[in-house]
């Protein structure tokens, strides 16, 4: 049994999808929480699709791919922002008209110049060809987003919950707004390499989902979400070793299990009491 258990390990590719795991799940499952709570759900979906025509802009530029997801994720970020509050379009349709056309804009720059990064890598990740310094660029990302949504989450939950109360509080609402669209656009950066751009919002929702179905405060909520997606993302690489399956995509269907899971106790429970 123990042998059973601890044959995935015994494999560097292994090793490094766990330490990946480890790293991308507590900057995803903080984000996750204040995404659920400010219904930006979407966001995360439209910011991980508009990366793509960064990737091959950068490649083609000659520059780290990164900075290329990065500015193009922020990017579209900030224009359904300006199209939401300069025109009489609703913000889910600026974003999906932004997200689309940038996505589409990436696949069209993809086929036309083809480069040695194969699309599926970059779409739905690779968590078992990550390599150290791949672990290394994430984790650069990941400890600082960490570190400022713990220490800052008292004041995005205030603008997130009364946006008008947390202006006369005297915070800066401005930069808590775009500071957490940039941590969203470097939060899906450091996802790249192994969740890929798509599967990517599966870990931007699911587990803030999952813990504000089993928490009453915000404060248990960030913990909850961050026990589910690193039990998630340990037990997908784990189940996918022995099940010889993609590891990023069993890591989604435990998400969604846990949720539908969630979502029973939450009902028997609310119509028992």
């Amino acid at each position: 049994m123990i042998e059973f258990l601890l044959q995935p390990f015994q494999f560097p590719f292994m090793r490094n999808a766990f330490w990946i795991a480890l790293i991308v799940a507590p900057p995803t499952a903080l984000l996750s929480c204040f995404l659920v709570l400010k219904g930006w759900a979407l966001m995360g979906d439209a910011v991980s699709h508009a990366v793509l025509p960064g990737i091959v802009l950068a490649w083609l530029a000659g520059l780290p791919l990164l900075i290329g997801a990065f500015a193009a994720g922020l990017g579209a970020a900030l224009l359904t922002g300006y199209l939401a509050d300069n025109s009489r379009v609703k913000r889910d349709t600026a974003m999906g008209v932004v997200f689309s056309g940038m996505f589409a804009a990436g696949i069209v720059l993809y086929t036309a110049f083809p480069s040695e990064w194969h699309l599926d890598h970059i779409l739905f990740g690779n968590m078992l060809g990550v390599g150290a310094e791949d672990l290394r660029t994430s984790a650069l990302i990941a400890a600082p987003v960490t570190l400022i949504l713990a220490l800052k989450w008292r004041d995005l939950m205030l603008h997130a919950f009364d946006p008008v109360q947390a202006r006369v509080s005297g915070l800066p609402t401005g930069l808590l707004h775009y500071g957490l669209l940039a941590i969203l656009a470097l939060t899906i950066v450091a996802t790249l390499t192994s969740v890929g751009l798509i599967l990517a919002i599966g870990l931007l929702i699911a587990p803030g989902a999952i813990a504000f179905l089993l928490t009453r405060s915000f404060g248990a909520m960030l913990v909850a979400a961050t026990l589910v997606c690193l039990l998630a993302m340990i037990g997908g690489v784990w189940a996918s070793f022995h099940l010889n399956s993609a590891p990023a995509p069993t890591v989604i269907l435990i998400l969604t299990g846990m949720f539908g899971a969630a979502f029973l106790h939450r009902t028997i429970r609310g119509r028992t009491a």
